[in-house]
């Protein structure tokens, strides 16, 4: 009970900011109808209660599994079964990421099916498949990870070179949206346990982070890789999401959440869990008091995260675009520049796979690098990643390129100056940053922004704010590392 309280406590202290946010924005000046804020107030409660459970399930359900299957699929020592377990397994964790599925029915909604949801994930899965198999293989031949992200960066920038517009904001997102409350844990306790496997303790404690930076490498050269194979169809560029209605009963509201909530809950938690009870019976055969308490995680898991999910679709989606819209129609470019900033630093604070990653870094770290000060960072990066984001779509001139493009070009120049650990742990960060708060909310708020704002196109400026949010932790985080490397070498 102390665990969960301890929980319950630090989520509370995370979430309050943004809904603090957003009751200021209503009362100052939107004033949504009724029926909006309070499913929002419900969705806050619904959020707190599900995030403690899921962070509490995530320990002792989904993290031992990772750490399992990770050395279940090295223990042989060949190479074939760690390709061939990572392609299944990162197949099916990111085709179900909540967070995916909701960017993909964004998607296909923007462009009036022109781009299934269904093709999205698949298209996005194979890339993190593919990707998660290369990260293993780069732990398993001692291949630097500066060298891996500027090879993987540099086949991205190519590619984006001859994409659309509309082609690279969608990319990146779904580098983001890909890297959720499933894919994180999951993936950082496969490279926790295949990195266990070595016997010297510093390239095992590097090798722990890096994993979710490839993952979301794969998702962006995946989906560029389909644009330029099969060209996107023209978009109407004055594209405009309908405002939803007002005067919706709120039980109805809350209830068709929580059924999509429990749907994508349990497509989220079922092909892992058949995953890994099928690798148990064939060849783990792990203890009846280890497997029922792994069995006990996966449940409690679920519950956590159909509370969370449901606490987002009721009270974050509709009052995001409805607020975005109504900021948008004032006008007023300071007012937009200060609510994206100050967004952007309360939501990080929101996102449950930030809370597993600092975690880990701390552990990892023995507390070396204290989980506070990785929080720091990441709040500074994302705000400044928002502010430009909002400033991007009411400027159509200033385009996602523009901050994408020198944005890696500094975090892959830092890759070669920072220590190691430190540059595994900030691509990781890149995609933790952008998880179901990011992917609701604030993919939301930007869409109604984008809306109001004459002259935006709601495709191409409405999207791409995840990518902006995935590419400040990369920044950030390693400048904490250089500011650690510089004194380092000024002690010594």
């Amino acid at each position: 009970m102390n665990v969960l309280a301890e929980k319950c406590k630090e989520v509370i202290f995370s979430v309050l900011p943004i809904a603090v946010l957003i009751c200021i924005l209503n009362f100052l000046f939107v004033r949504v109808d009724y029926t909006f804020f309070i499913q929002f107030l419900i969705g806050v409660v619904f959020i707190c209660i599900g995030l403690t459970i899921f962070l509490f399930g995530i320990d002792i359900g989904i993290t031992p599994i990772g750490d399992v299957m990770g050395q279940f699929i090295t223990a042989k020592n060949k190479i074939s079964v760690v390709i061939i377990g990572a392609l299944i397994l990162g197949f099916f964790i990111s085709i179900a990421e909540p967070d995916l599925q909701i960017l993909g029915a964004q998607v296909m909604q923007v462009t009036k099916g022109a781009i299934p949801q269904t093709t999205l994930i698949v298209i996005v899965s194979i890339g993190v498949a593919v990707f998660l198999a290369v990260g293993l293989l780069t732990i398993v031949y001692h291949i630097p990870q500066h060298k891996a992200f500027t090879f993987s960066y540099g086949l991205i920038l190519l590619c984006s070179i001859f994409s659309v517009r509309e082609g690279i904001s969608i990319a990146f997102d779904s580098s983001g949206a890909t890297t959720g409350a499933i894919t994180v844990p999951f993936v950082l306790a496969i490279a926790a346990g295949v990195s266990r496997m070595k016997k010297n303790s510093i390239a095992s404690e590097t090798d722990s982070f890096g994993l979710v930076g490839m993952v979301s490498a794969g998702a962006i050269l995946s989906v560029l890789a389909i644009t330029l194979i099969r060209q996107l169809p023209a978009f109407d560029n004055d594209f405009s999401i309908s405002e939803p209605a007002a005067g919706t009963s709120i039980l109805t509201a809350i209830s068709e959440a929580f059924k999509h909530a429990a749907s994508e809950s349990m497509l989220s938690l079922l092909p892992i869990a058949v995953i890994f009870l099928l690798t148990d019976v064939c060849s783990l055969r792990l203890k009846k008091n280890t497997l029922s308490g792994i069995i006990k995680g996966m449940i409690i898991t679920f519950v956590g995260l159909m509370l969370f999910l449901a606490g987002v679709k009721a009270g974050f989606l509709d009052l995001g675009f409805l607020i975005g819209h109504k900021i948008g129609e004032i006008a007023n470019l300071p007012l937009i520049l200060i609510i994206g900033a100050f967004i952007g630093c309360v939501v990080i604070l929101a996102e449950p796979a930030v809370y597993v990653l600092t975690k880990q870094i701390e552990t990892v770290s023995a507390g070396y690098i204290p989980r506070k000060l990785v929080l720091i960072f990441l709040a500074l990066g994302v705000s400044i990643a928002t502010f430009l984001s909002m400033l991007r779509i009411v400027i159509p001139a200033f385009q996602l390129w523009h901050i994408l493009l020198p944005g890696y070009m500094v975090a892959l120049a830092l890759s070669w100056i920072v220590p190691e650990l430190f540059v595994g742990m900030a691509f990781d960060a890149g995609g933790v940053a952008s998880g179901p708060m990011t992917a609701t909310f604030v993919l939301s708020f930007a869409q109604g922004l984008a809306a109001a704002t004459p002259g935006a196109n709601v495709l191409i400026d409405g999207f791409g704010i995840i990518a902006a949010v995935a590419l400040a932790p990369v920044i950030s985080l390693q400048v904490l590392g250089l500011l650690f490397y510089l004194k380092q070498r000024k002690g010594t």
